[in-house]
């Protein structure tokens, strides 16, 4: 079967946050992760199919989900997921938060990975703890994990936590099984526990492979909780579902406690109904938009190199997130996106706003057919080059 990803799909006016944001009709956005696709046609027909039944009261979430889940991760990754292990909630970002809860106590400090996604600092600071810095190595080949200042840092007395991305955002790696082995023993040593945001999973380049965070088995899995949802390869943030597969019969009580404490543990029929659809049926689709996604990032790629080679693209080992070094602007990522919004009509995210390391980064979102992505870089083009 054969998708049109090129579709040109009208957003604006439909209360879209990513179109109907932005200030002005001829802005070309780049920046929130949701992509301009429609989602699978599986899950547009289960959904339909749901709408005609005509009545929305309180969802019982079946058997039939938890087999959905666990059976999409052992046929996709060869992860074994015990049905009983996984918390059901309304998205990764209330399962993070709720997990800090969980498994924290005000004034303990969170270990995060810098650049790394914003709302990892809000759920530290909502929950009365204190972020604590292990920024990455940059260099131009791409990202790297420093392990003597993650150890450093793990070793602090009040450090409780590791928030871990992977695949990461914003800088696009995919992290290997031995790193996250080598991440997994410093939190072993150090008694940390382990929340994996692994909600890009699905969305790895060829010749990478995703490894699940629990697979390192035994200690490792059950000192963590994965998160996990379809939301981001599916396009089906909206329908807010997501889960948390934590193997620990008492962690997992305590982050349940959470999730009701916080009033994120009802979900919506049709979050229910798009899972079950997407990974009963969506495998077809979900593979012909990774290679779709391939062919956007090579545009990218290209039209850096051509137009502007001072402004180095990173490797994207996994993610639709492109993270771009805009040193050369001579300028913060601030002021470098709000010239771009200002002169060129394009919205992208300052790396400012992804924590230390990502001040002179610009973060741009390449889900899209490839018509608008070409319009956007060519804005982003006439800007940066008239500022270089």
């Amino acid at each position: 079967m054969t998708y049109d990803f090129d579709e040109l799909v009208p957003r604006r006016g439909t209360n879209c946050m990513k179109w109907d944001a932005s200030d002005g009709e001829d802005i070309v956005p780049m920046w929130v992760a949701d992509m301009d696709f429609r989602t699978a046609p599986c899950v547009v027909e289960a959904l339909r199919r749901r709408v005609e039944h005509g009545v929305f009261g309180y969802t019982q979430i079946p058997a039939a989900y938890w087999a959905a889940v666990a059976e999409w991760f052992s046929r996709r990754h060869g992860w074994a997921i015990d049905p009983q292990t996984i918390i059901c909630t309304t998205g990764v970002v209330p399962a993070l938060s709720a997990i800090v809860k969980a498994m924290t106590r005000p004034g303990d400090r969170v270990l995060v990975q810098t650049p790394a996604y914003n709302c990892f600092f809000s759920s530290i600071r909502n929950n009365g703890c204190e972020l604590l810095a292990a920024p990455l190595v940059y260099d131009p080949a791409g990202y790297r994990i420093d392990f003597e200042a993650l150890e450093a840092a793990a070793a602090d007395p009040r450090t409780k936590l590791l928030l871990l991305c992977n695949p990461h955002n914003p800088v696009g790696r995919v992290w290997t099984r031995d790193e996250l082995q080598r991440i997994g023993d410093i939190c072993l040593r150090h008694d940390l526990f382990v929340v994996a945001d692994e909600i890009h999973c699905e969305l790895t380049m060829p010749g990478f492979r995703y490894t699940p965070y629990a697979t390192l088995g035994g200690e490792y899995a059950r000192r963590s909780a994965v998160c996990v949802s379809p939301s981001k390869a599916f396009n089906i943030a909206g329908l807010q579902i997501a889960n948390i597969i934590a193997p620990d019969d008492d962690v997992r009580r305590r982050i349940d406690r959470a999730i009701n404490d916080n009033e994120v543990c009802d979900v919506n029929p049709f979050g229910v109904e798009g899972l079950m659809a997407a990974y009963g049926e969506g495998a077809g689709w979900l593979d012909a938009l990774r290679g779709y996604l391939l062919e956007n990032y090579r545009c990218v790629r290209a039209f850096f190199a051509e137009r502007l080679p001072q402004y180095p693209v990173l490797p994207l080992e996994g993610t639709y997130l492109v993270w771009v070094d805009c040193r050369a602007a001579g300028v913060g990522s601030a002021e470098l996106a709000d010239r771009l919004l200002a002169e060129g009509r394009v919205r992208v995210n300052p790396g400012a706003m992804y924590g230390p390391g990502g001040e002179e980064f610009l973060r741009l979102n390449i889900a899209c057919p490839r018509a608008r992505l070409e319009e956007g870089l060519e804005r982003i083009g006439r800007v940066l080059n008239d500022r270089s």
